[in-house]
C-alpha cells in the first residue's frame, strides 16, 4: 500500500505526531523490518538515540520517527517518506498489523473433534481436529481451539479466546475474554501441594480454582497451577513468555510482563504493572508492590517495594547490585592488597 494510505491508521495511535514534510514522497510499502535490516518498499522505526545514526544508513523508504527535527530533516534530505510520534515502537507495532494478521482458521467445528453434549459453545466458534471438551464447560462466541486441545469439565472460555494446539485447559478453570494461551501450556494444573508425615508425604487435593482476566497471554509450555482453597489469578492483560511457572495460590495484578522462565512459589503476591525479566524466582508467599522491576536472574526472598529496581539473588537494590558487582570484579587484586597488608604487619591468616 502507499505510505500515504497508512497515515490515517497510524496517526490515530501516534501521540503528538506530524505528518511528512515532503508530501510529494509517497512510496509503495511492501511490508516492515528492523531499521538495519530494511530495504527499499518497506517501513521501519527509530526509538532514541542508540538508532539515530541508522536514519543516514537505512534503504528504508519510510519511517517511523520520534519528535525530533534533526532526524525529520535528515530523512527528507534523504527522500524518505516519515511520520513523528513519540511512542515510535507502538506505532511500529500497528504497522505491523496493517501488513500481517496471524493465522485464524475460519468458523467451524472439526468431525474429529470430542465433545460433550452438555457443553455450550458459543457463535462463531473454531474448534480444530481432535479437540477434546469435556461436561459442563463453556466455550465463548469467536473462540478459535487449534488442535489437540484438552479441556477439561467445567472449564469456562470467554469471547474472542484462542487456544493454541496442544495446551491442555484443567478443571476449575476460568478463562476471561481476549485471551490467549500458547501451544503447550497447562492452565489450572495441580498446585504442588503435599503434607510431611512419618511415612512420606500426604497428597493434599487441590480444590480450588484458576482465574484469568481478560486480556491475559500465557507462553508456550508455561504452567499456572490451582491451590488447595481459593484461587489463583492472572490480573487483566497480563503477558507471560514462555516457560513461566506460577504456582497454587498467586495472586497476579493487571499489565504485568513476565520472561522466560520466571518461577513462582506458593502464594506469591504480585502488583499491577510489575515487570520479572528472565529467570527471576519469587519465594513463598513473597509480595511485589505495584510498578516494580527485577532484572534478570533475581532471587527476591521477601518483599519488594512498589516502584523499586531490584537485582541479584538474594535480591537487592539496582544501585547497591550494580556498586557489588564493580567490587566483584576486583576482588582477587582487593584480595592480594589484603594479603600484603597482612604480611606488613606481621599477622598471618
Amino acid at each position: 500500500m502507499k505510505f500515504s494510505q497508512i497515515i490515517q491508521p497510524l496517526s490515530a495511535v501516534a501521540t503528538g505526531n506530524s505528518l511528512t514534510s515532503n508530501p510529494t514522497c509517497d512510496p509503495e510499502l511492501q511490508g516492515v523490518a528492523a531499521v538495519e535490516e530494511a530495504v527499499a518498499g518497506q517501513l521501519s522505526y527509530i526509538e532514541g538515540d542508540k538508532f539515530a545514526a541508522e536514519v543516514g544508513k537505512t534503504a528504508a523508504s519510510a519511517l517511523i520517527l520520534p519528535p525530533n527535527e534533526t532526524l525529520q530533516a535528515q530523512a527528507t534530505e534523504r527522500g524518505i517518506a516519515w511520520i513523528a510520534t513519540s511512542q515510535p515502537r507502538l506505532v511500529f507495532a500497528q504497522a505491523i498489523a496493517l501488513f500481517y494478521q496471524p493465522f485464524r482458521p475460519t468458523s467451524e467445528i472439526h468431525p474429529t473433534a470430542v465433545i460433550h453434549p452438555s457443553v455450550q459453545v458459543g457463535q462463531n466458534a473454531y474448534i480444530g481436529p481432535h479437540v477434546v471438551i469435556q461436561a459442563g464447560a463453556k466455550v465463548g462466541d469467536d473462540v478459535c481451539i487449534h488442535p489437540n486441545v484438552v479441556v477439561y469439565p467445567e472449564v469456562q472460555i470467554g469471547d474472542r479466546t484462542t487456544l493454541h494446539a496442544n495446551c491442555v485447559i484443567h478443571e476449575r478453570t476460568r478463562i476471561g475474554n481476549d485471551c490467549v494461551i500458547h501451544s503447550g501450556a497447562a492452565i489450572g494444573s495441580e498446585g504442588f501441594g503435599f503434607v510431611p508425615t512419618k511415612e512420606g508425604w500426604y497428597k493434599m487435593e487441590q480444590s480450588g480454582y484458576t482465574v484469568l482476566e481478560d486480556g491475559v497471554e500465557v507462553g508456550c509450555n508455561s504452567t499456572i497451577d490451582r491451590p488447595a482453597v481459593g484461587e489463583t489469578r492472572i490480573g487483566r492483560n497480563t503477558k507471560l513468555d514462555n516457560m513461566v511457572h506460577i504456582a497454587h495460590g498467586c495472586n497476579v495484578g493487571e499489565a504485568c510482563a513476565m520472561a522466560a522462565q520466571v518461577g513462582m512459589a506458593g502464594g506469591v503476591k504480585i502488583g499491577n504493572r510489575v515487570i520479572l525479566a528472565g529467570q527471576v524466582g519469587v519465594a513463598n508467599q513473597s509480595t511485589v508492590g505495584d510498578g516494580a522491576i527485577a532484572t534478570a536472574q533475581s532471587g527476591i526472598h521477601g518483599d519488594v517495594e512498589p516502584g523499586a529496581i531490584v537485582s541479584g539473588s538474594p535480591a537487592v537494590d539496582n544501585k547497591i547490585y550494580l556498586k557489588a558487582s564493580a567490587i566483584y570484579k576486583r576482588l582477587p587484586e582487593m584480595y592480594q592488597a589484603f594479603k600484603q597488608l597482612q604480611r606488613r604487619l606481621g599477622k598471618t591468616e
